[in-house]
Formats: C-alpha cells, sequence, structure tokens
C-alpha cells in the first residue's frame, strides 16, 4: 500500500518549547493510522502542521509523491486533507444541507442551486453509506449524526485525508459503534484517517498502525496487530508499568455512607446501598443508568422524591451542596470544564472556592494564606503548572482534573463522589489519578467512583454495583468480578443469566 501522506524529519519549536523534533511520520492511502501520547507529546503540534495552522522550522511534507508547503487551513483543504476536532464546528440552526456546503455553496448569476447541493449530498451518502435527514436543523441531531455530518462535510470537498481528534469523547458506545462503521465504510474507498484519542481500546479496535510520540519525539510506529497495550503504554509514558492499576493495601472498615430508597422523578427507583470507609466503590452502567442523577442527589444538586440518605449511621438531610460539603462529601462531576471548575480564573482561586468558609480571614480572605494552602495542594497533587496564579484554561485536561481534586482534597472531605474522572485525559494523567483514588482510599476516605470504562471499574474497586434504568441490578465482590456478567446486566438480561454477587 502506498503513502499517500509523508512527514520527514520535522521540527517545531515555541518560545522555551521544543514541541517537536525530527518527527517522520508515514500514512498510507487508505489506513486508519491513529497518533497517541500523552498531552504535551506534540500531537497536536504535528496536527496543526499538517492542517497548515503551524509551518515547521526543518523537515519537509509529501503528499501524494510531490513536496507541499501547506499554507493554511484552506490550503490544506484544497489538497484534501480535512480536520475533525472534539468541539463540533457545525451551525445548529441550519439544516444539514446548509451546513455540509457552508462557506461555497454552488450557484449561477449570485443563486444557491440547491437541487446540485442535494444531488451531490445524496449522491456521496449513497456511495459511503452514510444516512443523513437533509433538511433537519443539525441541532436536532445526536452528536454521532452531527459528527457524520463533518465527515461528509468533507467528503463533499475531495478530502483524502481526514484527521479525527477525540471523535469519540462526546459519543455513546452505540455511536462510537457507529462513528467506527463509517471509518470502515471510509477506508474502503481510500480515505486516510489520522485518529487521535486517549481511549487506547479504540486503537487495537480501529487503527492499521500506531505512531507515538513522547516529549515531541517519536518512540515508536507499529502495525497495531504486533503491539500489545502494555507496550503501547509504556512507550507513551517512557517507564516499565508494573501494575497500571495500583493494588490498595487496606481493607474496606465500616459503613460510611449508606442510601435508602432513593426515587427520583422517574429516573431512580428505590435506589439502596451502602458503601464503606476506605472503600473505593464503582458504579456501572450504561447511558441513561441513572448513574449520575444518584451523584446529584447525594451531593445535594436535585432533591430526592423519596428515601434517606445516613452518614456514619445518623439520618441526614442534604439540601444544597453547601450542606453536603459540610458534612464532608465532595462531588467530581463529569463535566468539568462547565461544572467543576471557573476556567477563566486562577488555580488558586478554583482550589481555594470552596474552602474560604475555612481560609482564615477578618473581614477580607487572608490571600497569603489561600496561597500557601493552593501551592500545597499543588505540590502535593504534582499539578504542573507555573505558578498557582496561571489560568486553570491554560493546562492540560489531566492538570485540570488534579485541580477539581485538589480542591475537595484541601477540604478534607470524607466522600469523595467521582463522575467519570479519567474522561478525556492522556494515560500518564488517568495512571496518577488512579494512584491518587488509591492513596485516599487507604486514609480512610470513601470513593464513589462512577465509569463509563469497565476495565478501569474492574482494576481499581472493591466491589461494583450495576444499575440500569434507575435501579441496582447486581452487585459484585472484588472476587466474583466478570466483564461479561456486569455488561449482561447494564444491557438488560436477567440475575439468572448474568449471576452477580451478593454484598452491601
Amino acid at each position: 500500500m502506498e503513502n499517500i501522506l509523508e512527514l520527514f524529519q520535522i521540527s517545531k519549536s515555541f518560545p522555551g518549547v521544543q514541541a517537536l523534533k525530527d518527527v517522520d511520520f508515514f500514512l498510507k492511502k487508505g489506513e486508519v493510522h491513529a497518533l497517541v501520547g500523552e498531552n504535551g507529546a506534540g500531537k497536536s503540534t504535528l496536527v496543526k502542521i499538517i492542517m497548515g495552522v503551524h509551518q515547521p522550522d526543518s523537515g519537509k511534507i509529501v503528499l501524494e509523491g510531490k513536496e507541499v508547503k501547506i499554507l493554511d487551513p484552506n490550503h490544506a483543504r484544497s489538497l484534501g486533507i480535512s480536520a475533525i476536532h472534539q468541539e463540533l464546528a457545525v451551525f445548529p440552526d441550519l439544516t444539514v444541507l446548509e451546513n455540509l456546503f457552508i462557506g461555497w455553496q454552488p450557484g449561477k448569476f449570485g443563486f444557491v442551486d440547491w437541487k446540485s447541493m442535494r444531488e451531490m449530498a445524496e449522491t456521496k451518502m449513497k456511495e459511503v453509506g452514510i444516512n443523513l435527514p437533509l433538511d433537519e436543523e443539525v441541532g436536532n441531531l445526536s452528536t454521532a449524526q452531527q459528527e457524520l455530518v463533518q465527515i461528509l462535510r468533507a467528503l463533499l470537498q475531495n478530502s483524502k485525508i481526514i484527521i479525527m481528534d477525540e471523535p469519540t469523547a462526546s459519543l455513546t458506545a452505540d455511536e462510537t459503534k457507529i462513528l467506527f462503521s463509517t471509518i470502515r465504510k471510509l477506508k474502503s474507498h481510500g480515505v486516510s484517517v489520522i485518529y487521535i484519542s486517549h481511549r487506547l481500546e479504540e486503537v487495537f479496535e480501529i487503527a492499521d498502525n500506531v505512531t507515538i510520540l513522547r516529549d515531541g519525539v517519536k518512540v515508536l510506529d507499529k502495525a497495531v496487530k504486533d503491539i500489545t497495550p502494555s507496550e503501547l503504554i509504556e512507550n507513551m509514558i517512557g517507564r516499565k508499568l508494573e501494575t497500571y492499576y495500583p493494588t490498595k493495601k487496606t481493607k474496606p472498615g465500616n459503613v460510611m455512607l449508606e442510601v435508602k430508597g432513593i426515587t427520583f422523578n422517574r429516573v431512580l427507583k428505590d435506589v439502596s446501598f451502602k458503601a464503606y470507609e476506605g472503600e473505593i466503590l464503582g458504579i456501572s452502567g450504561l447511558l441513561g443508568s441513572g448513574r449520575s442523577t444518584l451523584a446529584k442527589i447525594i451531593f445535594g444538586i436535585l432533591r430526592p422524591d423519596n428515601g434517606s440518605i445516613y452518614l456514619e449511621g445518623r439520618e441526614v438531610k442534604i439540601t444544597d451542596p453547601m450542606k453536603a460539603s459540610m458534612l464532608g462529601i465532595a462531588y467530581i462531576p463529569e463535566d468539568r470544564h462547565r461544572q467543576g471548575l471557573i476556567l477563566p480564573e486562577t488555580v488558586r482561586f478554583n482550589i481555594s472556592l470552596p474552602n474560604l468558609p475555612v481560609i482564615p480571614r477578618k473581614v477580607l480572605v487572608d490571600i497569603a494564606r489561600e496561597k500557601e494552602l493552593s501551592q500545597e495542594m499543588v505540590k502535593r497533587l504534582d499539578i504542573r503548572t507555573p505558578s498557582v496564579e496561571f489560568l486553570t484554561m491554560n493546562l492540560s485536561g489531566g492538570n485540570q482534573q488534579r485541580v477539581v481534586l485538589a480542591k475537595w482534597i484541601l477540604r478534607n472531605s470524607k466522600i469523595l463522589i467521582m463522575d467519570e474522572p479519567t474522561h478525556g485525559i492522556d494515560v500518564g494523567a488517568k495512571n496518577a489519578i488512579y494512584h491518587l483514588m488509591v492513596n485516599l482510599a487507604e486514609q480512610g476516605r470513601t470513593i464513589i467512583f462512577i465509569s463509563s470504562e469497565l476495565p478501569e471499574l474492574l482494576g481499581m474497586c472493591d466491589r461494583i454495583l450495576v444499575m440500569r434504568k434507575g435501579e441496582i441490578v447486581g452487585v459484585f465482590n472484588r472476587e466474583e468480578f466478570s466483564e461479561d456478567k456486569i455488561l449482561t446486566l447494564a444491557a438488560g438480561f436477567t440475575e439468572e443469566e448474568a449471576v452477580g454477587g451478593a454484598g452491601g
């Protein structure tokens, strides 16, 4: 299979940072080539060079056998290179057809040729097996369909290379299957895909080859069939992994939290469970199972219709998040950007915000003490930031997540509800979060760990609750963990078809 794109000895530096150093990258026609690495490894810089956003300091780019200089993104698109970014670039109030041709509508004498646009769209959809309602407003489509709009737009512009940056970040499992099916059809039509993802299991499912970058240098380029998950991870982080999931040395203690008969607005139905001191309790379930709703009720964001919550054997009324935090409950939300952080503010501001009641003051907040406490948490959690006055929005995803954790650890919260805490962060940052979770549990804190990634629940938890349609349908103790049984229960089969364990 011949190369469609070749990059030779690409280097790029910014003030104080060598982003890429002598990187070679080769993309074959009709292949899916995964580009992986930790945050800061150089993936984004390499993609921006391919798209013409940045110019390399040295090296050359060869496209279909001819050396080219890609001047800007418009030039890249004219050469047949398109990018689909994690943040969807669609106009929700326009129809699918309007989105497909926005900025390059065919027409004559100043009039848009709607008939030709529709014919072109229908022909291309039939060709690659995409089915979209052309007259529907894009805002009414699912996230997966909106991504398909972007893919179809790229194909209509005769793209031969499509760069996909974290394309499944906002997709459900079923939507991911639709996307992967589409990618396979693109391959069969000779389209090449550069696939960037922190979800390494996707590399093994969809990619043909993988290139690993670390600290701006290419450290591995290999066929996916010839690499193991552990080899992939070790090359990304630059060290041997004795175990990816750290082992907790302590056993759970007394009951810390008990939830009895929680019911909420047809979303939760008579949910009851116990969580123990020093336990990492996992909650598994498909999208819509009620996991996040349950977390929000325990933290006081939502009020249940019925049911009770007990802390250390005493019934408590959690009326709002302030009450929950005063009782020692913390909540790390699924969407850290909108719910967990104030991104335009500093690291210091974000860490100290929920801790203002415990920071000494006379009339005004003691800024010096606030800064001191924030610096202690930055050091303790190894948050990679130039200073506590650095804007949180400029940190990597993994470091942003550590800031969210820092504010609640500073508060000495007894119970930490962590909803998708490793979502959208790289493998090294995930490993750091896992070690932090184990460390907190060994200190006696109770961790409720909600995740859509079953392997990390199996690797990290003492017990796993399985939820489906607002109910707990199974409880598995560690010695009874079974990926097949948990998935079977979550998908809606009977207890007899997937025998779970007993417990709390």
